[in-house]
């Protein structure tokens, strides 16, 4: 079976965002995988283009149950209707997750990811999650860039 990655991050997000998405997408594509995102704009937008720049595919999972406005890069489209519920098919899809930038999205992917306990998480910058304590939670792999995000989803030996 082809191995798909999920991709998170905010739709709006910044120019460092975007440059990383992209470059993870294309990495990832580069590798023959699939990749899931929400579909609309900002990291979705760039992990989509990234993907799409080296022949990949890029499914796209809509909050919305039409179209409108989703991304141009993506190869296939579902519709789903189900607002931010859709967060758990884009998660739920992927034989790992990679989140780029920080935002409450983001946040409830990496959250029902983790929950989920079935795929590994790799963070890329954004926001960082603290036990009560003040100590970085267990199970997050924090990656310093695409290439080592890619790399820690642990998929390719």
């Amino acid at each position: 079976m082809t191995i798909q990655v999920a991709v998170c991050g905010p739709g709006e997000c910044t120019a460092r965002e975007e440059t990383d998405a992209r470059e993870v997408g294309r990495l990832l594509a580069e590798r023959g995988a699939v990749v899931v995102c929400g579909g609309y704009g900002g990291v979705m937008a760039a992990v989509a283009a990234g993907a799409r720049s080296a022949g990949g595919t890029v499914v796209g999972v809509l909050s919305r149950a039409d179209r409108w406005q989703a991304n141009p890069d993506l190869s296939i489209v579902i519709p789903t209707g189900i607002g931010e519920a859709r967060n758990a098919v884009v998660v739920n899809s992927g034989d790992a997750v990679i989140v780029v930038g920080g935002s409450w999205g983001t946040l409830s992917e990496l959250a029902l990811t983790m929950r989920g306990g079935r795929a590994p998480v790799v963070q890329l910058g954004g926001w960082r999650v603290l036990d009560r304590d003040g100590a970085p939670l267990p199970g997050v792999r924090h990656a310093a860039s695409p290439r080592q995000a890619v790399e820690l989803t642990g998929l390719w030996p």
